[in-house]
């Protein structure tokens, strides 16, 4: 069996690293280069930086952290927000990222999950997807979830996948921030998919993660306020799921 990963992610405003509860309330919490690196030598296997800075200033800002990034840290990681276009993905390929995230873009446009993927590869795309539960019915959504859109969730997976997506970061609206735990069932079904998932929205216990990791079927783990505020540790984190019998790299 493949070594489950463990991925801490950095929201990134105005070249800062930022957590609030639902995209809400947010706050600083560190340099963005140093945290990654903290992180990298704690034994994270990937990072994730999204940026939510939505300004054309912000695009730029977060264009020279990617280049300060790949510089310093030895790790994978992947870079997403406000990518709207294939030029958009080769500017932060190019300086440094080994994968970009699509999101809201790419429900406005789905082709430009077809255009980055026939231009980079499958390998350097993941579709992002933010999705809530209405009336038992998993709706995705934009914008930091502020925005329903007419998808469902796992017919719009699956169409990520078709057009070319090589991973899916599937964030549950109705989890994030609150540390209660990820909904298994929904990243179970969402296994079934030819392509790794990555799970995010509701870390807050180890229980939680290893719970996501088997029953929920998941490759990977993301996850930021816990590794934030060291409440868990990354080396104390994987050593617990290696005692549970969970492949991780120690």
């Amino acid at each position: 069996m493949l070594a489950k990963r463990i991925i801490p992610c950095l929201d990134i405003r105005d070249g800062q690293t930022v957590k609030g509860i639902h995209f809400e309330g947010l706050r600083q919490v560190g340099d963005p280069v140093e945290l990654g690196a903290k992180y990298a030598a704690q034994g994270a296997d990937e990072l994730v930086y999204l940026d939510i800075s939505a300004s054309e200033e912000g695009r730029r800002t977060f264009t020279e952290l990617v280049t300060r990034i790949a510089a310093r840290i030895d790790i994978p990681f992947t870079v997403g927000g406000g990518i709207a276009s294939v030029e958009d993905a080769g500017r932060l390929l190019d300086a440094g990222a080994d994968k970009v995230t699509v999101n809201s873009a790419a429900v406005r446009n789905p082709a430009l999950i077809d255009a980055i993927a026939a231009k980079y590869g499958s390998q350097f795309v993941v579709a992002a997807i933010d999705a809530r539960q209405v009336d038992g019915r998993w709706v995705v959504t934009t914008h930091g979830g502020k925005r329903p859109t007419d998808r469902e969730l796992f017919t719009w997976a699956r169409e990520t996948v078709e057009r070319g997506a090589g991973e899916i970061l599937f964030t549950s609206m109705d989890h994030d921030g609150t540390k209660n735990g990820y909904p298994c069932e929904t990243f179970a079904r969402l296994a079934e998919l030819p392509v790794p998932i990555i799970a995010s929205g509701g870390a807050g216990t180890v229980d939680h993660i290893a719970e996501v990791l088997t029953r929920g079927q998941a490759d990977a783990a993301l996850a930021a306020s816990i590794f934030h505020y060291d409440e868990i540790p990354i080396p104390v984190l994987k050593r617990a799921l290696n005692q549970r019998g969970i492949p991780v790299r120690l």
